[in-house]
């Protein structure tokens, strides 16, 4: 069954039109690959498909129904990655952890932390100060966020940037779980991850 679509979408950066009539879908437990050159809109796309931002033109759905209706509702039920980590240098990872999921009106938050920290292979950095963590450990941290809470939805902007091969290992066992709950994954990266059948979307194919 399909549950997250996009029709007719066109993308304006700037003054520039980086994609065109672009359309995707994606039901339960996929996993959609966004592939293209450095420009072709990757980054966009998944702003978009989170409701950060609006399309030039098209549409984007949630079960049938336009998510600009509703973005609170929408962005409740999804988990976004973009290329910053946003860890604050003076908090612990615990406490980075602890603000977002506040801010995300979490429950249990304590077991939540601790659920993220293990599956990261970060317990042991938890009461570390972002400042001190190395590039690969702020991935991790941020890489934490996206279990906090349930989400129906994971938009992921080159999520392997800073990580090592057992990292990646983790990230994509992490994916596959999800998926098995009927998850939906769209990611975009330069490192092939070892993700099963995903669907492949190149942005190349809908430039302007």
């Amino acid at each position: 069954m399909t549950v997250f679509t996009g029709s007719d979408l066109t993308c304006l950066r700037g003054a520039r039109l980086e994609f065109g009539n672009l359309a995707f879908d994606a039901g339960a437990g996929d996993a959609v690959m966004l592939r293209g050159r450095n420009g072709a809109g990757k980054s966009s796309l998944l702003r978009l498909m989170a409701g950060l931002t609006s399309p030039r033109r098209g549409t984007i759905f949630w079960q049938g129904h336009n998510i600009a209706d509703d973005r609170m509702a929408h962005r409740a039920r999804l988990q976004y990655l973009g290329h910053q980590d946003a860890i604050k240098p003076v908090l612990s990872v615990r406490d980075n952890l602890y603000l977002w999921a506040e801010l995300r009106g979490i429950s249990n938050i304590d077991s939540a932390i601790d659920h993220a920290l293990r599956a990261l292979d970060i317990h042991h950095l938890a009461h570390t100060a972002g400042r001190y963590l190395s590039s690969g450990q702020k991935r991790r941290t941020a890489l934490s966020r996206i279990l906090l809470g349930d989400s129906d939805l994971w938009l992921l902007d080159e999520p392997t940037v800073g990580l090592d091969r057992e990292s990646c290992a983790e990230l994509a066992r992490l994916i596959a779980g999800f998926r098995a709950k009927g998850g939906i994954v769209v990611y975009s990266t330069h490192i092939d991850l070892d993700i099963t059948s995903p669907k492949i979307l190149d942005l190349d194919q809908f430039a302007i």
